[in-house]
């Protein structure tokens, strides 16, 4: 049994953000990783052309800014190299290989008892056990992919991939591809796709907000000095005005402006970065309705019409799995998402905090990560 004083789980960009806090006070703490790197999903699991889809600002980690010569929209590799020089300057090292099975408040003790498999790549994995007074979930929000269970899906004769395993349309020219969902980054795998002369459909079946960069960022600094209902009626009068009426393209949009929307249904409004002009001159097709079943390369909507496609992609987010290993019922829900209400989120019982699991993003990270150091330093 390894006693800490702080245990943080994750090396993504939450847990690197908790790590730099807690370094800037000097506090000494863990960091697990089950993955064999830190921020693996930037690393492994994204696409080539990935840009952060906020502004540079709006996305740094704790006391540490953007290089000045980066762009404004860091692509990236730029945030990977940003987030080696983060861990570089404060001097963070994590456990990797280190997959957490099992997180409890020992009231005898006072302290968390971690439980983590150190993975080895056999049947002998170690198990290492630890102690200690404070626990921070930095696992953040994308945690297991997650597929939808459709019918017939194993009998696809085509490629069949996650968005986590897209790199880059390059190998799919000609080919008949279908993105399944339109989050942001099914509408940007939609757009490489097609620019590289794939025949691209995308299903949207749900009304969404599409705003240019420009729109986003003017109307958050709205925000600061207007009234939330003001500053939604201004992005849905400018989004009408840049893309104009996209229900003849099989686009809807939300009763509720796209900031209410995100606060209320934790849905991100669409960054268009050019697959609206691809849908407008029919590089890429939509589909408003989802798959009933698959038969080989034949896909049934749930609209009755049959299509075929040589490729699908399943743009469908995450789960979180933090529920299977903390035991803890005040934090965090099912979901794996803060219980308590912003911008009381980040805060547990016993000692427990989470960083980045409030639906902010990158932005909310940072001053989750802030709040979780500046509590510990006050209560040491």
């Amino acid at each position: 049994m390894h006693e800490q004083l702080v245990i943080t789980v994750g090396a993504g960009p939450s847990g690197l953000a908790a790590a730099g806090c807690l370094s800037h006070f000097s506090i000494p703490y863990l960091l697990l990783e089950r993955e064999d790197c830190s921020a693996s999903l930037w690393r492994k699991y994204t696409y080539e052309r990935l840009h952060l889809h906020l502004r540079k600002e709006v996305c740094e980690l704790p006391h540490v800014p953007f290089p000045a010569e980066f762009p404004t929209y860091v692509p990236r590799n730029q945030f990977i190299q940003y987030m080696d020089d983060y861990a570089a300057h404060f001097k963070i090292s994590a456990l990797y290989n280190r997959a957490v099975e099992y997180a409890s408040y020992d009231e005898r003790s006072k302290k968390w008892k971690v439980r983590a498999r150190k993975i080895n790549g056999g049947s002998d994995d170690e198990v290492e056990e630890y102690l200690a007074r404070f626990l921070v979930v930095g696992t953040g929000e994308t945690q297991e992919p997650f597929t939808p269970d459709i019918e017939g899906l194993d009998s696809f004769n085509g490629d069949v991939l996650h968005s986590t395993q897209y790199k880059s349309g390059k190998d799919f020219k000609d080919k008949r591809a279908l993105v399944v969902g339109a989050g942001n980054s099914g509408m940007e795998i939609a757009l490489d796709l097609a620019n590289h002369a794939a025949k691209t459909s995308i299903i949207i079946r749900s009304p969404v907000h599409i705003l240019t960069r420009e729109i986003m960022y003017w109307t958050s600094v709205m925000l600061k000095y207007l009234p939330f209902s003001t500053v939604d009626s201004i992005a849905v009068l400018l989004s009408k005005l840049v893309f104009g009426d996209l229900t003849k393209y099989g686009i809807r949009r939300p009763p509720e402006g796209p900031f209410s929307t995100k606060i209320k249904h934790n849905q991100y409004p669409i960054l268009d970065l050019g697959t609206c002009s691809k849908i407008k001159n029919g590089d890429i097709q939509v589909l408003p309705e989802a798959i009933e079943r698959i038969e080989g390369n034949d896909v049934l909507l749930k609209n009755g019409r049959w299509y075929q496609f040589d490729v699908i992609v399943f743009c469908t987010g995450f789960r979180r799995s933090t529920n299977l290993w903390l035991k803890d019922d005040y934090l965090l829900n099912e979901d794996g998402f803060a219980k308590p209400s912003y911008p009381n989120h980040w805060k547990g019982k016993n000692g427990l905090y989470c960083v980045g699991l409030s639906g902010r993003g990158l932005y909310g990270a940072k001053f989750d990560a802030l709040n979780v150091a500046n509590d510990i330093k006050s209560l040491l």
